[in-house]
């Protein structure tokens, strides 16, 4: 009963951030993130998914040709994602739904992207599971993500906004995704790369063949 009610109150506030959600997104797009988005979509290829896919700020980003499905969470966001779909121009299924139970077959996805989001969703590494289950064999897993920083000093302010972040909105930021991808039996990293005082992490991987 607690775990629901402590997903129930991150739920309400996600819907209710959905609000101003664009316009704190675009401060740190600006000033830490760079060209992350662009970077992540352009990889994209084939049948899509975007896990947590917010209020659809990757949208414009992604090649014509992809097919796109994107879930989150927050029905207030999903709702400002399917505007923002529909004034692109650009077609997508977007569901809700929860990333730690993805509800799709194995081996649906060419790709699955992930940006800024690991860090609020409940159980990361369930998540990333469930991302490589529904990847086909080959697919692509492109993730960019503000993870726990290599400076110090970066650390002890993330442990404080922890204090708040997560009993409010189960945001983390001390979170290394990496880890969790390099035990994956069924992953092969290809690309990573890490900036802005150790706090962005970028990383493709590819799903490796089963037999």
């Amino acid at each position: 009963m607690a775990t629901d009610d402590r997903t129930a109150r991150w739920n309400r506030n996600w819907d209710k951030k959905s609000a101003t959600y664009d316009r704190e997104v675009g401060f740190f797009d600006r000033h830490l993130f760079g060209d992350s988005r662009q970077w992540v979509c352009s990889q994209s290829t084939g049948d899509v998914l975007e896990v947590a896919i917010g209020t659809g700020l990757n949208l414009e980003f992604y090649p014509n040709d992809v097919t796109l499905t994107g879930i989150d969470r927050s029905q207030k966001m999903l709702d400002l994602a399917r505007a923002r779909a529909a004034d692109l121009g650009h077609p997508a299924t977007l569901p809700q739904a929860d990333a730690h139970h993805l509800p799709f077959d194995d081996a649906s996805f060419d790709t699955v992207v992930r940006t800024f989001g690991l860090c609020a969703i409940p159980d990361h590494t369930q998540a990333l599971t469930e991302m490589t289950r529904v990847l086909r064999p080959g697919g692509k897993l492109i993730l960019v993500d503000h993870i726990r920083s290599s400076a110090a000093p970066v650390r002890a302010v993330q442990r404080f906004l922890e204090l708040f972040t997560i009993p409010l909105g189960g945001e983390h930021f001390l979170r290394r995704p990496l880890e969790h991808l390099r035990a994956a039996t069924d992953l092969a990293i290809d690309h990573r790369e890490r900036f802005t005082l150790g706090l962005v992490k970028r990383v493709v991987a590819h799903k490796t063949a089963t037999t």
